[in-house]
Protein backbone atom coordinates (compact mmCIF):
# COMPACT_ATOMS: atom_id res chain seq x y z
CA UNK A 1 0.00 0.00 0.00
CA UNK A 2 3.09 2.33 -0.55
CA UNK A 3 2.07 5.37 -2.00
CA UNK A 4 -0.93 4.76 -3.00
CA UNK A 5 -3.02 8.05 -4.36
CA UNK A 6 -6.06 8.60 -1.64
CA UNK A 7 -7.64 10.63 -3.85
CA UNK A 8 -7.92 7.20 -6.59
CA UNK A 9 -9.42 5.39 -2.94
CA UNK A 10 -11.73 8.16 -2.81
CA UNK A 11 -12.85 7.52 -6.76
CA UNK A 12 -13.01 3.89 -6.40
CA UNK A 13 -15.76 4.01 -3.92
CA UNK A 14 -17.76 6.61 -4.66
CA UNK A 15 -17.66 4.32 -7.91
CA UNK A 16 -18.48 1.28 -6.29
CA UNK A 17 -21.37 3.15 -4.04
CA UNK A 18 -22.93 5.00 -6.73
CA UNK A 19 -22.56 2.01 -9.21
CA UNK A 20 -21.72 4.14 -12.16
CA UNK A 21 -18.42 6.15 -12.93
CA UNK A 22 -20.20 8.90 -14.50
CA UNK A 23 -22.37 9.45 -10.87
CA UNK A 24 -19.39 9.08 -9.42
CA UNK A 25 -17.87 11.85 -11.15
CA UNK A 26 -21.15 14.15 -10.51
CA UNK A 27 -20.18 13.45 -6.22
CA UNK A 28 -16.61 14.24 -7.08
CA UNK A 29 -17.22 17.24 -9.31
CA UNK A 30 -14.87 15.79 -11.80
CA UNK A 31 -15.14 14.26 -15.16
CA UNK A 32 -15.99 10.88 -16.24
CA UNK A 33 -12.56 10.53 -17.79
CA UNK A 34 -10.89 11.54 -14.52
CA UNK A 35 -12.60 8.41 -12.93
CA UNK A 36 -11.57 6.39 -15.01
CA UNK A 37 -7.75 7.43 -15.17
CA UNK A 38 -7.85 7.36 -11.14
CA UNK A 39 -9.30 3.55 -11.26
CA UNK A 40 -7.30 2.64 -13.59
CA UNK A 41 -4.31 3.67 -11.83
CA UNK A 42 -4.88 2.46 -9.03
CA UNK A 43 -5.76 -1.00 -10.36
CA UNK A 44 -2.23 -0.75 -11.62
CA UNK A 45 -0.88 0.15 -8.18
CA UNK A 46 -2.50 -2.68 -6.43
CA UNK A 47 -2.34 -5.69 -9.43
CA UNK A 48 -5.77 -6.04 -9.62
CA UNK A 49 -8.67 -5.90 -11.79
CA UNK A 50 -11.40 -3.15 -9.22
CA UNK A 51 -14.89 -3.30 -11.48
CA UNK A 52 -16.51 -5.91 -13.65
CA UNK A 53 -18.23 -3.08 -16.40
CA UNK A 54 -21.66 -4.16 -17.20
CA UNK A 55 -24.43 -2.61 -19.50
CA UNK A 56 -25.60 -0.62 -16.24
CA UNK A 57 -22.23 0.74 -15.35
CA UNK A 58 -19.68 -0.97 -13.20
CA UNK A 59 -19.96 -3.28 -9.94
CA UNK A 60 -17.13 -4.23 -8.09
CA UNK A 61 -15.26 -6.89 -9.04
CA UNK A 62 -14.35 -10.14 -6.40
CA UNK A 63 -10.95 -8.00 -5.27
CA UNK A 64 -12.73 -4.78 -5.54
CA UNK A 65 -15.10 -6.24 -2.76
CA UNK A 66 -12.53 -7.62 -0.73
CA UNK A 67 -10.56 -4.02 -0.83
CA UNK A 68 -13.99 -2.03 -0.23
CA UNK A 69 -13.60 -2.07 3.28
CA UNK A 70 -10.52 -1.67 3.51
CA UNK A 71 -10.37 1.70 1.06
CA UNK A 72 -13.45 2.98 3.42
CA UNK A 73 -10.74 2.53 6.61
CA UNK A 74 -8.04 4.35 4.95
CA UNK A 75 -10.56 7.23 4.15
CA UNK A 76 -11.72 7.10 7.76
CA UNK A 77 -8.16 7.39 8.72
CA UNK A 78 -7.59 10.08 6.70
CA UNK A 79 -10.24 12.43 8.02
CA UNK A 80 -9.08 11.42 11.48
CA UNK A 81 -5.40 12.86 10.80
CA UNK A 82 -6.73 15.57 9.24
CA UNK A 83 -9.07 16.48 12.06
CA UNK A 84 -5.92 16.00 14.96
CA UNK A 85 -4.15 19.21 13.13
CA UNK A 86 -7.57 20.94 12.54
CA UNK A 87 -7.98 24.58 14.05
CA UNK A 88 -9.18 23.66 17.26
CA UNK A 89 -9.18 20.37 17.28
CA UNK A 90 -5.66 19.92 18.60
CA UNK A 91 -4.70 20.65 22.14
CA UNK A 92 -2.73 23.99 22.73
CA UNK A 93 0.44 23.30 23.76
CA UNK A 94 1.80 25.47 26.46
CA UNK A 95 5.60 26.22 28.42
CA UNK A 96 4.91 26.89 31.68
CA UNK A 97 8.67 27.21 32.95
CA UNK A 98 7.30 24.75 35.90
CA UNK A 99 4.34 23.17 37.20
CA UNK A 100 4.79 24.53 40.57
CA UNK A 101 5.49 28.01 39.28
CA UNK A 102 2.98 31.24 38.26
CA UNK A 103 2.75 30.62 34.93
CA UNK A 104 0.99 26.88 35.65
CA UNK A 105 -1.57 28.94 37.76
CA UNK A 106 -2.19 31.31 35.21
CA UNK A 107 -2.96 28.63 32.98
CA UNK A 108 -5.22 26.64 35.79
CA UNK A 109 -7.14 30.04 35.87
CA UNK A 110 -7.64 29.85 32.09
CA UNK A 111 -8.89 26.44 31.81
CA UNK A 112 -11.65 26.97 34.87
CA UNK A 113 -12.34 29.92 32.84
CA UNK A 114 -12.59 27.92 29.59
CA UNK A 115 -13.21 24.21 30.69
CA UNK A 116 -13.98 22.97 26.96
CA UNK A 117 -10.28 23.87 26.04
CA UNK A 118 -7.97 21.27 25.54
CA UNK A 119 -4.28 21.80 26.94
CA UNK A 120 -0.52 19.98 26.80
CA UNK A 121 1.03 21.71 29.30
CA UNK A 122 5.13 20.96 29.20
CA UNK A 123 7.96 23.02 30.80
CA UNK A 124 11.47 23.58 28.91
CA UNK A 125 14.27 24.17 30.85
CA UNK A 126 15.37 27.31 29.37
CA UNK A 127 14.27 30.48 27.47
CA UNK A 128 16.50 29.62 24.03
CA UNK A 129 14.45 26.22 24.05
CA UNK A 130 11.37 27.85 24.52
CA UNK A 131 11.74 30.22 21.50
CA UNK A 132 13.14 27.63 19.41
CA UNK A 133 10.01 25.42 20.32
CA UNK A 134 7.63 28.49 19.55
CA UNK A 135 9.65 29.47 16.01
CA UNK A 136 9.17 25.45 15.04
CA UNK A 137 5.53 25.26 16.31
CA UNK A 138 6.47 22.62 18.50
CA UNK A 139 4.77 24.64 21.48
CA UNK A 140 1.82 27.35 20.57
CA UNK A 141 2.96 29.41 23.48
CA UNK A 142 5.40 29.61 25.84
CA UNK A 143 5.66 32.05 29.77
CA UNK A 144 8.62 33.66 29.67
CA UNK A 145 10.83 37.14 31.29
CA UNK A 146 12.03 37.50 27.58
CA UNK A 147 13.12 41.17 28.21
CA UNK A 148 16.27 40.15 29.61
CA UNK A 149 19.61 41.88 28.33
CA UNK A 150 20.80 40.15 24.68
CA UNK A 151 17.59 38.42 24.23
CA UNK A 152 16.50 38.98 20.92
CA UNK A 153 13.52 37.20 19.26
CA UNK A 154 12.92 36.08 15.95
CA UNK A 155 10.64 38.26 14.08
CA UNK A 156 7.89 35.71 13.55
CA UNK A 157 7.42 35.36 17.18
CA UNK A 158 5.45 37.58 19.20
CA UNK A 159 5.52 38.64 22.28
CA UNK A 160 3.18 40.58 25.06
CA UNK A 161 3.82 40.96 29.19
CA UNK A 162 0.84 38.67 30.11
CA UNK A 163 1.32 39.55 34.13
CA UNK A 164 3.43 40.58 37.09
CA UNK A 165 3.63 38.22 39.64
CA UNK A 166 5.14 39.63 42.92
CA UNK A 167 7.85 38.35 44.81
CA UNK A 168 7.52 37.22 48.36
CA UNK A 169 10.54 36.54 51.33
CA UNK A 170 10.02 32.84 52.73
CA UNK A 171 11.20 32.49 55.45
CA UNK A 172 11.35 29.67 58.90
CA UNK A 173 9.39 30.82 62.12
CA UNK A 174 12.73 31.56 64.06
CA UNK A 175 14.11 34.00 61.31
CA UNK A 176 14.23 37.45 62.33
CA UNK A 177 11.69 38.75 59.60
CA UNK A 178 9.23 36.40 60.87
CA UNK A 179 6.50 37.90 62.25
CA UNK A 180 6.85 40.85 59.82
CA UNK A 181 3.62 41.76 57.51
CA UNK A 182 5.79 43.36 54.79
CA UNK A 183 9.02 44.50 54.70
CA UNK A 184 11.20 46.68 52.17
CA UNK A 185 13.59 45.28 49.74
CA UNK A 186 15.91 47.78 51.43
CA UNK A 187 15.56 45.69 55.03
CA UNK A 188 16.88 42.33 53.51
CA UNK A 189 20.35 43.78 52.79
CA UNK A 190 22.62 42.13 55.02
CA UNK A 191 20.52 39.09 55.46
CA UNK A 192 21.13 35.42 53.96
CA UNK A 193 19.07 35.29 50.52
CA UNK A 194 19.90 31.50 49.82
CA UNK A 195 18.60 30.35 46.11
CA UNK A 196 20.33 27.17 45.08
CA UNK A 197 18.07 26.06 42.08
CA UNK A 198 19.22 29.60 39.78
CA UNK A 199 20.95 28.72 37.18
CA UNK A 200 23.70 31.65 36.04
CA UNK A 201 22.45 32.66 32.67
CA UNK A 202 18.38 31.85 32.91
CA UNK A 203 16.34 34.67 32.67
CA UNK A 204 15.11 34.05 36.27
CA UNK A 205 18.98 34.65 37.36
CA UNK A 206 19.18 37.99 35.47
CA UNK A 207 16.07 38.76 37.19
CA UNK A 208 17.13 38.04 40.13
CA UNK A 209 20.71 39.83 39.28
CA UNK A 210 19.06 42.74 38.75
CA UNK A 211 16.81 42.82 42.39
CA UNK A 212 20.27 42.10 44.46
CA UNK A 213 21.84 45.02 42.78
CA UNK A 214 19.28 47.51 42.81
CA UNK A 215 18.48 46.98 46.72
CA UNK A 216 22.66 45.98 47.90
CA UNK A 217 21.30 42.39 48.58
CA UNK A 218 23.75 39.16 48.42
CA UNK A 219 22.08 36.33 46.92
CA UNK A 220 23.69 32.83 47.25
CA UNK A 221 23.22 30.33 44.66
CA UNK A 222 25.69 27.83 46.31
CA UNK A 223 25.03 24.27 47.22
CA UNK A 224 23.44 21.55 45.18
CA UNK A 225 20.09 22.06 44.47
CA UNK A 226 17.94 19.00 46.02
CA UNK A 227 14.19 20.10 44.64
CA UNK A 228 11.98 22.39 46.79
CA UNK A 229 11.73 19.73 49.78
CA UNK A 230 14.67 20.09 51.39
CA UNK A 231 14.83 24.11 50.81
CA UNK A 232 12.00 23.76 52.62
CA UNK A 233 13.67 22.37 55.50
CA UNK A 234 16.50 24.14 55.47
CA UNK A 235 14.29 27.45 55.84
CA UNK A 236 12.48 25.52 58.99
CA UNK A 237 15.43 24.59 60.62
CA UNK A 238 17.71 27.68 60.32
CA UNK A 239 17.27 31.31 61.52
CA UNK A 240 19.20 33.17 59.13
CA UNK A 241 18.28 32.04 56.32
CA UNK A 242 15.18 33.31 53.44
CA UNK A 243 14.54 32.60 50.13
CA UNK A 244 12.33 34.48 47.47
CA UNK A 245 9.69 32.80 46.24
CA UNK A 246 6.70 34.16 43.62
CA UNK A 247 3.27 34.46 45.28
CA UNK A 248 1.50 31.95 42.71
CA UNK A 249 3.98 29.55 43.14
CA UNK A 250 2.66 26.34 44.93
CA UNK A 251 4.58 24.97 48.12
CA UNK A 252 3.91 22.89 50.53
CA UNK A 253 5.59 21.96 53.74
CA UNK A 254 4.78 19.77 56.83
CA UNK A 255 2.66 21.85 59.54
CA UNK A 256 5.38 21.92 61.93
CA UNK A 257 7.52 23.56 59.35
CA UNK A 258 5.72 27.04 60.00
CA UNK A 259 7.23 28.67 57.50
CA UNK A 260 6.38 32.55 56.23
CA UNK A 261 5.27 33.91 52.83
CA UNK A 262 6.03 37.77 53.74
CA UNK A 263 5.44 40.36 50.81
CA UNK A 264 7.40 42.89 49.79
CA UNK A 265 6.36 46.90 49.86
CA UNK A 266 7.85 50.11 48.99
CA UNK A 267 8.34 48.74 46.43
CA UNK A 268 6.43 46.08 45.30
CA UNK A 269 9.01 43.55 43.36
CA UNK A 270 7.24 42.15 40.44
CA UNK A 271 8.17 39.33 38.23
CA UNK A 272 7.59 39.96 34.52
CA UNK A 273 5.63 37.20 32.94
CA UNK A 274 5.86 37.17 28.85
CA UNK A 275 3.78 35.04 26.76
CA UNK A 276 5.31 33.97 23.52
CA UNK A 277 3.23 32.78 20.06
CA UNK A 278 3.83 32.30 16.98
CA UNK A 279 2.53 35.59 14.54
CA UNK A 280 1.24 32.93 11.99
CA UNK A 281 -0.43 29.92 15.09
CA UNK A 282 -4.20 30.33 14.04
CA UNK A 283 -5.02 27.97 16.84
CA UNK A 284 -8.67 29.48 18.48
CA UNK A 285 -7.62 28.44 22.17
CA UNK A 286 -4.24 30.66 21.70
CA UNK A 287 -6.23 33.80 20.59
CA UNK A 288 -8.70 32.99 23.92
CA UNK A 289 -5.49 32.75 26.23
CA UNK A 290 -4.18 35.88 25.01
CA UNK A 291 -7.86 37.52 25.35
CA UNK A 292 -8.06 36.21 28.69
CA UNK A 293 -4.24 37.68 29.80
CA UNK A 294 -5.17 40.76 28.65
CA UNK A 295 -8.54 41.16 30.71
CA UNK A 296 -7.42 39.04 33.63
CA UNK A 297 -3.97 40.65 34.06
CA UNK A 298 -4.41 44.19 32.98
CA UNK A 299 -1.09 46.37 32.27
CA UNK A 300 0.03 47.61 35.49
CA UNK A 301 1.47 51.27 35.79
CA UNK A 302 4.83 50.37 37.61
CA UNK A 303 3.41 52.73 40.40
CA UNK A 304 4.80 51.44 43.73
CA UNK A 305 6.61 48.08 42.17
CA UNK A 306 10.19 47.57 40.93
CA UNK A 307 11.57 45.59 37.51
CA UNK A 308 14.72 45.51 36.33
CA UNK A 309 15.31 48.23 33.61
CA UNK A 310 15.31 45.97 30.81
CA UNK A 311 11.77 45.03 31.76
CA UNK A 312 10.54 48.22 31.71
Amino acid sequence: MRDVDLDAVRTFVAAADAGRFQDAAAELSITQQAVSKRVAALERKLGVRLFTRTARGAVPSADGQAFLPHARALLRAEERALASIGPGRRALRVDVIGRRLGPAAVLRDFHRAHPGADLDVVTFPDADTAVDAVRSGTVDASFRAVTMPGRRLPGEVGAVRAFDEPVQLLTGPSHPLAAARAVTPAELAGHRLWMPGLVTGTESAAYYDALAAAFGLTIEITGPDFGAEPLLDALAGSASLATFVGDRTRLVWPVDHDLRRIPLRDPEPVYPHSLLWHRANPHPALTALRAHLHSAHPARTDTGTWVPAWAR
